[in-house]
């Protein structure tokens, strides 16, 4: 390759096509690199974006379970309340009309 030398003042067809593949080439691995980088932090940030997705599903979940055990003791207790309050209504009845 003449054109090495102090003294060459143009370059051959050859010389350009290998500096440009070159350049090419170093040019599309740092672009490739940086695609790469840069996909590969994203998709970290999406599996930690997903695990706490999941976490947060996981507690709705035993959220939702609790809050089934509870309206379950509510109906429970709703209904002997009402059964309390029958009695009471039946004793109250009882008193106002008197001993028999």
């Amino acid at each position: 390759m003449t054109e090495i030398s102090k003294n060459c003042s143009d370059m051959s067809n050859a010389s350009s096509t290998y500096l440009g593949i070159a350049g090419g080439a170093i040019i599309g691995g740092i672009v490739s690199w940086w695609i790469y980088n840069r996909q590969n932090r994203t998709a970290v940030q999406q599996d930690k974006i997903l695990g706490r997705i999941e976490k947060l599903e996981e507690n709705h979940s035993d959220i939702l379970k609790k809050l089934a055990d509870f309206d379950d003791k509510h109906e429970s207790s709703f209904g002997a309340i009402q059964e309390l309050d029958k009695k009471i209504d039946i004793l109250l009845k009882k008193f106002q009309d008197g001993p028999e």
